[in-house]
């Protein structure tokens, strides 16, 4: 059914411009898209499927090339396939990513005799079935997300006179630099909780890592919880926003910034991240509370003090801008689907 090959050239992080095409490389991060590059390199064809080192699937609808550190190979289907029907064949190799990892590496000459299972008629692979399948199961989707665009208000992506002049200003902002420490108080870490100690619930626990955000499970021990509107620091110095209350392990330090309103606290965060994730922190020397305390954040001032009201409105502006295009893109295929239906019906 497919042919597979492999990149031709290594392609490194350093080669990584922002020109070209797309680098795909192994891990579910970005769906594996590493960045672009205009360096001399194989190029694969679009509507091709990618399978990573881990047996990561993902269905390309452009052009790419591949590292080869990461064992990443590629497999041309032997017959025209939609992007439909491409998605469809990447859900089946799903199960690949249960079979391999870092000891035991996905590759296409493991793979190879490999077989998948797809929907057939009368003997023959029913292309039909997948593609009004996943055309299906994207109405669907594309309903829940207008309904909760609806439901958070996030539908309205027009920017207040407030938030153009935040925007239009923000070359003019004086910032200044503030110790974490003396802006929030003493950062908190958190405490071990092994996998197997851990019990089946509801709290988000979050370690370190950027898979799914860093939530490694949903536990129902008592674990100390942190509130929400905060912001998490791993022991690499990754810092992220948390809007619900959680758990943490020990590697994980919290920086209480509950007190500031949500978008000033986003904003925040993103100051702490510059700071503290700059490569300085890894497995050999982790980040732990103590550095967040003697960590030190540049941000927009008034009066000597820090201004939330103008992080808040920046925030509120640029997530404006973000979901702008989300709602179009919504607003598209809704309508694309209204008009398929009216097709169908008449």
């Amino acid at each position: 059914m497919f042919q597979g090959s492999s990149g031709d050239f290594d392609i490194q992080k350093g080669h990584i411009n922002g020109y070209g095409y797309n680098v795909i490389t192994a891990g579910l991060t970005e769906n594996g898209i590493l960045g672009k590059t205009d360096i001399d390199a194989k190029l694969f064809d679009e509507k091709t499927i990618t399978i990573d080192m881990f047996g990561n699937a993902f269905f390309r609808q452009f052009k790419y090339k591949l590292v080869t550190h990461a064992r990443v190979f590629s497999l041309k289907a032997k017959f025209e396939v939609s992007a439909n029907q491409g998605l469809f064949l990447a859900s089946a190799f799903h199960f690949l990513n249960k079979q391999f990892s870092y000891e035991n590496m996905c590759t296409w000459t493991k793979i190879r005799l490999e077989k998948i299972q797809l929907p057939t008629k009368n003997g023959n692979i029913d292309f039909a079935f997948m593609e009004a399948f996943i055309a299906e199961l994207e109405a669907q989707r594309i309903a829940e997300l207008e309904a909760y665009l609806l439901t958070t208000g996030l539908k309205d992506y027009t920017l207040t006179e407030a938030e153009k002049q935040a925007l239009a200003e923000f070359e003019n902002i004086k910032w200044e630099t503030f110790n974490l420490e003396k802006l929030f108080g003493k950062s908190t870490r958190g405490k071990r909780l092994k996998s197997d100690d851990r019990i089946a619930g509801n709290l988000p626990f979050v370690t370190a890592g950027e898979t799914d955000e860093g939530i490694s499970a949903f536990i129902g021990n008592e674990v100390t919880i942190f509130s929400e509107n905060t912001t998490t620091i791993d022991m690499f110095g990754s810092a992220k926003y948390r809007n619900y209350k959680y758990g943490a392990d020990d590697h994980i330090a919290v920086v209480h910034t509950q007190k500031i309103p949500k978008f000033a606290a986003i904003f925040v965060t993103a100051a702490i991240h510059k700071s503290s994730y700059t490569g300085k922190f890894d497995y050999g020397r982790n980040f732990y509370a103590k550095d967040a305390d003697e960590l030190d954040i540049r941000l927009p001032t008034k009066n000597n003090q820090p201004d939330y009201s103008t992080m808040q409105t920046l925030i509120s502006a640029i997530q404006k801008l973000v979901i702008k295009e989300v709602v179009q893109y919504a607003d598209r295929k809704i309508e694309v689907t209204k008009q398929v239906t009216k097709t169908s019906c008449s």
